[in-house]
């Protein structure tokens, strides 16, 4: 009867005189309106690399624990994995540059007495790591700089206060020595470190607005809020400070797993499964958790999806738990919110996942993202990197803004009386410092001496002239300002060891290490080197295009 309908219509628009290209080229584009319009983006092209063998960690006893976390952290040292212990709980402490073949008698760290559910490093001290295990405990550890050489039983700090096993802790993301930890007793602590106590049993505040198990915790940027997902499927934003529960999700048709703060943006995400069974993810506004803003299916797998998102590139990635893709989109404050970008394909499926700081990247390859997959099949932990497509092997400004350091904005007391501050920045430009620390330029600085050129020209300077000039004279300022720093300040290597705290190898393979890194660094420095020499260049050339421009006239 349509096509009917249709055909008469036509025929209709043939004998009124009117034309029909225009009808059908009409409800042609009404049809395809619902494809998307081009975008513009700089990350559309990124693709994910798998390791080579040789860069992998083979022969890794990963547990066989059921629990839905990530069982991996790393950080620009070590790279920690919860592994298969008898008798207790143990996780591994891998140097991140110890890749290859796991010696079987490498050494622990396996002081709990249940299984070990949780680890995460300190964001602020890469060789401090706190875990939780079955057995309702919280410890902090000191690792060694060193390689370990033998098992490590005694924590360096262990916090009681949960009556059940505890299953996820969190550090605070800008104030030092602030921990929160969740329970199967349906609190979550928070726990302030500065203090000298061995054994700490009272936290300095308890949240008891959850009536089950917390699956998921996540902070805001400057960690005044706090958001979770929860087993009874509702979402809630928590003033931890004030223990008050500042908004609640009631939409029965996303249960949630999962919940992240989308940086600045004042939008959560949340990963979980629909209705159907199918998992889903959902896109909120902060201030109103009634409906999301968004909702997508991804497939029917059963596994869980684990989100994580880079605030410096705005983009989303979704890693499925009992398979092996990585799904990635970029993130906008405006409609349609969520853009696909590509998805990373493996045939090895993944229990776990740990993300490498952004501060650990290898930005001469392009790199804006590491993962590192455990793999039980095969007893591998898998890096897998996410770069950008570019010729140019310098460094790429665009791709690279300020990211957050590791250094804490703050002290647990200051946080604790409610203060706010955001994360420190830093440059990730190999040489750069902290951006904190700013360069302070002399007021008054020598004059220096040049031809009077306005004489020679009897009037004004140009004005392209002049500005040419005032930039050659802020460079030198630059360049003095930076010679006149003082030279016991500590540099830290682009690796990550301090230069004067790093012990002396003992062994060969520590030696071969060092002499590996030291390679590394020349070769960074003469590259810096090379280009300071390039700018000196530029600028002489400058200054010399500029006195023949003015002697001209």
């Amino acid at each position: 009867m349509t096509s009917c309908r249709r055909s008469l219509k036509i025929a209709g628009s043939w004998l009124g005189g009117q034309p029909l290209l225009g009808d059908w080229l009409g409800s042609h584009q009404q049809a395809m309106s619902w494809h998307p319009q081009y975008r513009s983006s700089k990350f559309r092209h990124v693709y994910g690399k798998a390791a080579s063998k040789e860069k992998c960690y083979d022969c890794v006893p990963i547990t066989h624990s059921v629990h839905d976390n990530h069982f991996c952290a790393v950080n620009p040292h070590f790279i920690a994995v919860v592994t298969e212990c008898a008798g207790g709980g143990a996780f591994l402490v891998i140097p991140i540059h110890q890749t290859g073949k796991l010696d079987p008698h490498y050494p622990r760290i396996c002081g709990h007495k249940g299984n070990v559910l949780d680890i995460k490093w300190n964001p602020f001290n890469d060789f401090v790591i706190a875990s939780c295990s079955e057995d309702a405990t919280v410890k902090i550890w000191d690792i060694p700089k060193h390689l370990l050489t033998k098992n490590i039983t005694t924590p360096k700090k262990e916090l009681l206060g949960h009556a059940r096993r505890v299953g996820l802790i969190e550090w605070h993301p800008t104030a030092n020595n602030i921990l929160f930890s969740s329970g199967h007793d349906y609190k979550i602590m928070i726990w302030n470190l500065d203090t000298r106590e061995d054994v700490l049993s009272n936290p300095v505040k308890i949240l008891d607005a959850h009536k089950d198990v917390v699956l998921s915790m996540s902070f805001n940027t400057d960690g005044s809020l706090l958001a979770t997902a929860c087993r009874d499927k509702k979402i809630r934003l928590i003033d931890p400070r004030a223990r008050t529960v500042l908004q609640e999700a009631s939409y029965k048709a996303h249960r949630a797993n999962k919940v992240l703060f989308l940086g600045n943006m004042k939008k959560l995400l949340s990963t979980g499964t629909s209705r159907w069974n199918n998992r889903q993810i959902a896109l909120w506004d902060q201030n109103d958790l009634s409906v999301p803003l968004l909702e997508e299916d991804l497939d029917g797998s059963s596994g869980l999806l684990f989100p994580f998102y880079d605030s410096d590139t705005n983009m989303l990635y979704i890693v499925g738990k009992g398979d092996g893709n990585i799904r990635y989109y970029e993130i906008s404050p405006e409609k349609p919110y969520l853009s696909y970008l590509m998805e990373y394909r493996s045939h090895l499926p993944q229990k776990g996942i740990g993300m490498m700081p952004k501060r650990g990247l290898e930005v001469s390859a392009c790199e804006i993202f590491r993962f590192y997959k455990l793999i039980p099949t095969k007893s591998l932990i898998e890096p897998v990197s996410m770069i950008v497509p570019r010729r140019s092997e310098s460094y790429q400004e665009d791709i690279y803004p300020l990211t957050t350091g590791c250094q804490p904005s703050m002290t647990a007391q200051e946080w604790l009386n409610g203060v706010n501050k955001g994360p420190l920045l830093v440059s990730l430009k190999p040489g750069s410092g902290p951006v904190n620390s700013l360069l302070q330029l002399p007021e008054s600085e020598p004059p220096v001496k040049s031809p009077d050129l306005n004489k020679s020209q009897g009037g004004r300077m140009p004005p392209e002239e002049m500005q040419k000039k005032s930039e050659i004279k802020d460079s030198r300022n630059l360049l003095k300002a930076e010679e006149r720093l003082p030279k016991n300040e500590h540099m830290r290597l682009s690796n990550g060891f301090d230069v004067f705290e790093c012990p002396p190898p003992k062994t060969e393979n520590e030696l071969l290490q060092m002499f590996y890194r030291q390679q590394e660094e020349i070769r960074r420095l003469r590259e810096l080197l090379n280009q300071r020499d390039v700018k000196i260049k530029q600028l002489e050339l400058e200054l010399r295009n500029v006195y023949t421009d003015t002697g001209r006239y």
